[in-house]
C-alpha cells in the first residue's frame, strides 16, 4: 500500500531499463525501502538495472517482457502480481522509429503500432484488472507531447502516443469509484537514450525530471502532467493554431 507519506512499497516497471522508469525507482528508493519489478526483455541491459536497483536498496524481481509479443501482457502481469500487490505500475516503453522508413514501410508502421499502442493498450487492461481485484493502485502512462498534435516530422510516432494518451484518460474515468487511478505524463523532449544522437528540442528535459514529476503527480492524485509544467501553455497554443499554420513551423 502507499503510506500516509504518498511512498509505495511496490513498484512495478514496465520496459524497466528505460531511463525514466530507472530514474522514477531511484526517486522512490531516495525515500525508503521497496519492491520493484522489473519488467523487460532478457538482455544485458535488463541486468545492470536490476543490480544497480539493488544496490540502492530495492528488492528487485524480474520477470520477462517484450512489447512486440501479443501473449507477453498477460504473462507479465501474473507472474509480477502473484507475489503481492503492486502499487503504483509505470508503463515506460516504447520506440520512435525511423521516420523515413515509417512514411513508406507500412510493416514498420505495424511494427510501432504494436510496440506503441497495442501492447501499452493490453498491459492497461491487464493491470487495471489486477489492481481492481486488490482494491488499490497507480497506473502511470509514458505518453509525450508528440501526442498531442502529431507532426510531419514524426507523425507515425506522434499518431501512437495520440492513441495512448485517449486510451489511459479513458480508462482513467472507466476505473473512478474503483480505487485505481490513473496519471498520464506528457513530456516534452527528454535527454535519454531513446533520443542519443538526435538535436535536443526546446524545453528539453531530463529523466529525473520526469521521475520528480512522476513521482509528485502520484501523490497529489493528479490525472494528467506536463513535463517541464511550461509544455501545457506551449502545447495548448500549437494544439489551436489553424492548420496552415501549423503546418509552416519547423517542428
Amino acid at each position: 500500500m502507499i503510506d500516509a507519506l504518498g511512498s509505495p512499497s511496490s513498484l512495478l516497471l514496465v520496459g524497466g531499463t528505460s531511463d525514466i522508469a530507472v530514474a522514477t525507482a531511484k526517486r522512490y528508493l531516495a525515500e525508503r525501502p521497496l519492491r520493484v519489478v522489473l519488467a523487460a526483455r532478457d538482455t544485458p541491459r535488463r541486468s545492470e538495472v536490476a543490480d544497480d536497483l539493488a544496490a540502492a536498496g530495492a528488492q528487485v524481481q524480474v520477470v520477462d517482457f517484450d512489447a512486440e509479443d501479443p501473449a507477453s501482457p498477460a504473462r507479465m502481469v501474473a507472474e509480477a502480481t502473484a507475489q503481492g500487490d503492486v502499487d503504483v505500475a509505470l508503463v515506460a516503453f516504447g520506440q520512435l522509429g525511423d521516420a523515413d522508413e515509417l512514411r513508406r514501410d507500412g510493416a514498420a508502421v505495424a511494427r510501432l503500432g504494436q510496440v506503441n499502442f497495442v501492447a501499452p493498450a493490453v498491459v492497461g487492461t491487464e493491470l487495471a484488472g489486477r489492481m481492481r481485484e486488490q482494491g488499490h493502485g497507480v497506473l502511470v502512462a509514458l505518453s509525450s507531447v508528440a501526442g498531442e498534435r502529431p507532426r510531419a516530422s514524426n507523425f507515425v510516432y506522434g499518431s501512437t502516443k495520440a492513441g495512448l494518451d485517449a486510451f489511459y484518460s479513458g480508462l482513467a474515468d472507466a476505473l473512478v469509484g474503483t480505487g485505481v487511478s490513473v496519471l498520464v505524463v506528457r513530456p516534452g523532449f527528454v535527454r535519454s537514450k531513446m533520443t542519443e544522437g538526435l538535436a535536443a528540442a526546446p524545453l528539453a528535459t531530463t529523466p529525473e525530471a520526469v521521475a520528480d514529476a512522476i513521482v509528485s503527480g502520484v501523490r497529489a492524485g493528479r490525472h494528467t502532467v506536463w513535463v517541464p509544467s511550461a509544455m501545457r501553455l506551449v502545447m495548448s497554443g500549437l494544439r489551436h493554431l489553424p492548420r496552415g499554420i501549423f503546418r509552416r513551423l519547423p517542428v
